[in-house]
């Protein structure tokens, strides 16, 4: 049964990996879906065709999430499209890798930009929505899904932005459950390990380099990005009213620190 029909959704960075499949989901799932992305009209127009052709409704919509003015624009088009927003995945984010010493001040602030204030922008922008609105037919006000990392928790040397933004949302998705729950508005975070998607393709596109990446799995796979979908799925539905707060880790235990496994 369809968890999600008459709802609204808009997932943002949902042209490809994660995203997209968060998007896909949802759209089966019956919500209305905006496919978020800031370069691939592509991917997003695939990720709409695949909802249409299962009898779903999604528009694509280009913003930049780091820019104020672009995040309000993709919420009024949501609105003037589907009425309201009920749900929004706050997926969008990227990396740019250097040691320490070589970060440039730039790479450091485009990932905070995108990672961290993105999902600030957006936020926002969906809680007052969702003030506008009043209760609709979930339980909840709205419902705030922020992706984060198993980098909340996990040092990352040689990405040290990545990381920062990441503990970043934890805290952040905390403050706005606390400030939030209230309102009957609902904050989580879902927190995926090693996904199968093109920002970490090297790490698992040969047998050599998923056997090297399965020693940190204690699951022993490498995760699919519908793992996360499904979660978000969950998370987005009255099936889990009484999550608040939380961060969910969809990782195959890589934070159970398994190189400490053989210490018994």
């Amino acid at each position: 049964m369809q968890k999600l029909v008459g709802q609204t959704a808009i997932v943002t960075g949902a042209s490809s990996g994660i995203g997209k499949a968060c998007a896909i989901a949802l759209g089966l799932d019956g919500a209305n879906v905006v496919v978020n992305y800031a370069g691939n009209s592509a991917g997003a127009d695939e990720a709409v065709e695949t909802i249409k052709n299962e009898g779903g409704n999604a528009i694509a919509f280009k913003a930049d999430v780091s820019k104020q003015d672009q995040v309000k624009a993709m919420f009024k088009a949501a609105v003037d499209t589907f009425g309201t927003v009920d749900i929004l995945v706050n997926n969008a984010g990227l990396q740019k890798d250097a040691r320490f010493t070589e970060m440039s001040l730039a790479d450091w602030q485009f990932v905070l930009d995108v990672n961290l204030t993105g999902q600030f922008l957006c936020a926002q922008e969906a809680v007052r929505e969702f003030q506008r609105r009043g209760m609709s037919g979930s339980k909840a006000l709205g419902k705030i899904i922020c992706m984060s990392s198993v980098h909340e928790l996990i040092p990352w040397a040689g990405h040290v932005n990545y990381a920062a933004s990441k503990g970043g949302v934890m805290l952040m998705m905390k403050s706005l459950a606390q400030e939030l729950g209230p309102m009957k508005i609902r904050v989580n975070s879902i927190a995926p390990g090693a996904i199968k998607t093109p920002i970490n393709y090297s790490a698992w596109h040969t047998p050599e380099a998923e056997a090297r990446l399965l020693k940190l799995i204690p699951y022993k796979r490498v995760g699919e990005t519908e793992d996360i979908g499904n979660v978000c799925c969950w998370l987005a539905s009255d099936e889990s009213d009484y999550i608040h707060g939380a961060t969910i880790f969809v990782d195959g235990g890589m934070t159970l620190y398994p190189g400490f496994e053989d210490n018994g």
